[in-house]
Parts: C-alpha cells; sequence; structure tokens
C-alpha cells in the first residue's frame, strides 16, 4: 500500500478496561478536557477551512441532551473520547454556534480530506452510533434494551441478553491472469467507471471460498489460489472489507446480469494509465475505495 487507505489509521487507545468501568466514564463525562465528538444523522462534525480535522467539543454540550448516550470511543493524550448522537437537534450548527467554522459533511465525500487518523476515528463514531439507532430492542424479546460497557454492548431490560455492535465482512478480490486483471461494473456507476468484484461472506462459509463463490456467480470465472492484500473498514452500515488477490483458472466471462452490467479482462498498461486519467474504456475507483489500492498495488509488483 502507497498510502494509507480511508477510515483505517485510528489513533485512539479503545481501552478496553476503562469502557467497562462506569465510574470513569461518569467522570470523564464531568472534565473539561474530555472530548465529544458530535454526530448528526450519521455525519460526523468537521473543522472548517483549508485543513479539514474532525471537530471536537467539550462535555458541555451534554447539558440538557435527552438522547442517546454518548459512546466511549478511547483514549488519547490522557483524554477520554466520546461520540454523541445530536440528532435530535434540528439546527444544531446554530444551536451550539457552530455556523462557518464546522459542519456536517457526507463523510465518504470528506474523509479523503481528512487526516488519515481522523478517518479512522469517523468511522468508528459513526458504526457505533448507527448500530445503536438500529438496536433499541431486544431481537430475543422485542423488550428494550439499554447501553452498557461504555456503549459497545446493549443489555436487554426484561432478559438480560447482551448484544455486541456487528461487523459484516465482505470480500473484494481482484482477479488476475497473467498481466490482465478482471473488472467488472454495477449498473448506475459513472462510465467508465469499473471495480473489483466484491460480495458479502455468507453463513458457514471461510473467506476463500466467498471469494471463489462470488467470482464464479458474478462473473462466471473459476478462480485458484487466493491471498489477502488489506483490509478496510466501511462504516456505511458496518462491513469490513476483506482485499484479496485471486488466479484465473479459466477466462470466458458469463455475468449475472443482475449483479453485473459488464466484465472485461483490462490489461496492466490499460490500468495503469487508467490510474493516470480515466480513458474512454477505463476508469478505476477513487483513492477511497480499497478496489483503489488493490489494483494499485497489481500495477506496482
Amino acid at each position: 500500500m502507497t498510502r494509507p487507505i480511508a477510515f483505517s489509521g485510528n489513533t485512539l487507545d479503545r481501552d478496553e478496561q476503562h469502557r467497562r468501568d462506569a465510574t470513569y466514564l461518569a467522570t470523564s463525562l464531568q472534565e473539561d478536557k474530555t472530548r465529544i465528538l458530535p454526530v448528526w444523522k450519521l455525519a460526523p462534525l468537521v473543522r472548517e477551512g483549508e485543513e479539514k480535522r474532525l471537530a471536537w467539543a467539550t462535555p458541555a454540550i451534554l447539558d440538557g441532551h435527552t438522547g442517546p448516550e454518548p459512546v466511549f470511543l478511547g483514549v488519547a493524550d490522557g483524554r477520554a473520547h466520546f461520540a454523541v448522537d445530536i440528532s435530535a437537534h434540528g439546527e444544531p450548527l446554530k444551536e451550539f454556534g457552530w455556523e462557518g467554522a464546522a459542519s456536517f459533511p457526507d463523510l465518504r465525500a470528506t474523509v479523503g480530506l481528512l487526516p488519515p487518523g481522523d478517518g479512522g476515528i469517523a468511522a468508528q463514531a459513526r458504526h457505533i452510533v448507527d448500530w445503536h439507532s438500529r438496536h433499541g430492542f431486544c431481537p430475543g424479546c422485542g423488550e428494550k434494551t439499554r447501553p452498557k460497557d461504555g456503549g459497545w454492548a446493549r443489555i436487554c431490560t426484561a432478559c438480560s441478553s447482551e448484544h455486541f455492535p456487528r461487523t459484516d465482512p465482505v470480500v473484494i478480490m481482484l482477479v488476475v491472469d497473467g498481466d490482465r486483471c478482471l473488472l467488472g461494473r454495477q449498473p448506475g456507476w459513472p462510465k467508465p467507471m469499473v471495480s473489483a468484484l466484491a460480495g458479502f461472506v455468507e453463513a458457514g462459509e471461510t473467506l476463500e471460498e466467498a471469494v471463489r463463490r462470488e467470482v464464479r456467480e458474478e462473473a462466471g470465472i473459476q478462480v485458484g489460489a487466493i491471498r489477502y492484500v488489506a483490509s478496510q473498514p466501511w462504516p456505511f452500515p458496518a462491513s469490513l472489507m476483506i482485499g484479496c488477490q485471486a488466479e484465473a483458472v479459466s477466462r470466458r466471462i458469463q455475468i449475472d446480469a443482475n449483479e453485473l452490467e459488464s466484465a472485461d479482462w483490462f490489461t496492466k498498461d490499460e490500468v495503469k494509465a487508467a490510474l493516470t486519467a480515466p480513458t474512454q474504456r477505463l476508469g478505476v475507483p477513487p483513492p477511497i475505495a480499497i478496489a483503489h489500492h488493490l489494483i494499485k498495488a497489481w500495477v506496482a509488483e
């Protein structure tokens, strides 16, 4: 990898010991040195200006707060860091006096402008805040749940069963055949962009089995050797992209039209040119996507 992968590089110590310490958490939320990351409609607060960074507030913003409990993110430089969902506020920038100094931009459009560490923290905050918003009731008995362990679990108020944030594994693979690679496009993508194939890992399936199944189902290609390359958190809402390279053992493409609009083999020279600028036939994903890094690493081999 020649540059950090978006949403990686979280610099916080997640500090599991303190997340289980109710006294520490309560005390931290009373200390001025503590940092709070406001999240509004799943968008973390970002400081405006030439250098965009996450915009941290102090616990003072929690005065009168009646929404979800703050979630403990971790510790850095002796300071506790939390995220809090303030989506109940209609105009938070005006209400908290942040207009002109900060905003709640779309995270996918902004992460490339943030320092790598901030992107990782933003992914963590968005993922956990979204999980809490979706899991207010117990899937076992249907009664209400409440946060536990600094927001890293929920416990049912009736049956006491515990529930934990989920992460959905997704395999994303660059299929190669000598100096060619297989890339496909989904309907609705801007032309001429294509990307590596990808799909969710299913129940009772290894990563290798998922790679082979997805490539076979989407493009009709059989693959043999598979190697892991890198991974990427993808908090939309809760995926982990597991990047692999797979060796093709067949070449004839037969796409599943329900999954892909098209797929084709592209030479290394074609892909190298497209990494600099899109061509009429080929555009590659931007650096925010792990597919970009898989493609770039293959070209550099």
